[in-house]
């Protein structure tokens, strides 16, 4: 099957581009000899997660546990949840997740540690990480005393082994943090065998942080440098993805409409929304639920209806969870069609 068979709107990854994207993020995190932990919240999608690895991640970071569980399920065996576990729903789950591959999770409160600790001691244990809050105002413990404390925690609770901390995203101004907390966990006498930076981008400072590891999940799709509006667009040599969209209607001279809209790309980024490969002058200004509005002022070529456009989307990891499926294609031809295994899985 070539592209030109698919119906529209329809999801495409170059795999050109994507298995350079993997080679060069492998690459760059062995010149910094730091270990990466791919992040597969950004493609969801199981196949990618095993090219991932065959090109050196030595594991991969799920965001959610619905996330973990599909990638279990196909035959992945190291992953990071750097995520609360809250719940006993939740940690039944984990818990079954532990007894298939090696499962380690991040925490930051008592609560949650020992609502893991009690249904998890009979069953088997659980690795932890202690997430910090270096900077990024999200979850975290607030001090190196408080993750010493927590750790301490930790190693008392049966059923739960400590590993290490963890940390996002990797900023240089958080050496003292990780240094500080690092030590006080030292004396305490508790081990730190994993410290667990992250970020696009981030394999050079996690290196210089001291690091065990880096997590990095954005540049599957987009290349070494994260994307935006600014200083670094979207680029057809770096971004993997391209929704084919098909023109409509075309009511003015200088507008035509797609049937991709905000439920084909997702409502979240501004605009331009994203970059038609064909005619870069072109600018998605807006989008209702269900059309792609296309302000086509400055392109020489008329449109026609029924023409067809690839749109590389500005957030493609977001436009990812809203498709069943992706297609892989290399010059034109459909290579594969990969479930996005783990889209929707917020749970």
């Amino acid at each position: 099957m070539r592209i030109e068979d698919l119906d529209t709107p329809a999801l495409t990854i170059d795999l050109d581009v994507l298995e350079k994207n993997i080679r060069d993020l492998a690459e760059s995190c062995r010149a910094q000899n730091i270990p990466l932990r791919v992040h597969t919240k950004t493609h969801k999608i199981p196949e990618i997660a095993h090219l991932q690895i065959r090109a050196g991640a030595i594991g991969i970071a799920c965001q959610k546990l619905g996330e973990a569980e599909a990638m279990v399920a196909a035959g992945i065996e190291d992953i990071l949840i750097p995520y609360n576990i809250v719940g006993a729903q939740k940690v039944d789950r984990l818990v079954r997740l532990c007894k298939q591959a090696s499962i380690t999770v991040a925490l930051d409160s008592e609560i949650t540690a020992g609502g893991i600790s009690e249904r998890a001691s009979v069953a088997c244990e659980v690795k932890t990480l202690v997430e910090l809050d270096t900077g990024g105002k999200r979850c975290g413990v607030q001090s190196p005393e408080a993750a010493r404390d927590l750790a301490r925690k930790i190693v008392s609770l049966p059923g739960l082994s400590f590993e290490g901390i963890m940390t996002y995203p990797s900023r240089l101004e958080a050496k003292p943090f990780l240094d500080h907390t690092r030590a006080l966990i030292d004396e305490a006498g508790i081990p730190v065998h994993t410290v667990s930076g992250g970020g696009t981008g981030s394999e050079a400072v996690s290196a210089q942080l001291g690091c065990t590891e880096t997590r990095i999940g954005s540049s599957v799709f987009e290349g070494l440098r994260r994307i935006n509006r600014r200083d670094n667009p979207p680029n057809p040599d770096t971004c993997a993805e391209r929704m084919i969209v098909t023109v409509v209607s075309t009511p003015t001279s200088d507008r035509v409409i797609t049937d991709g809209g905000q439920k084909t790309f997702t409502s979240y980024p501004p605009t331009p929304y994203g970059y038609i490969v064909e005619h870069p002058e072109a600018e998605i200004y807006g989008m209702s639920i269900e059309h792609g509005h296309i302000d086509i002022s400055k392109c020489e070529n008329g449109f026609r209806v029924g023409d067809r456009l690839s749109v590389i989307p500005q957030h493609q990891g977001m436009t990812t969870n809203l498709h069943d499926q992706v297609y892989a294609v290399r010059n034109g031809l459909v290579e594969g069609i990969w479930k996005v295994a783990g889209r929707g899985r917020v749970q």
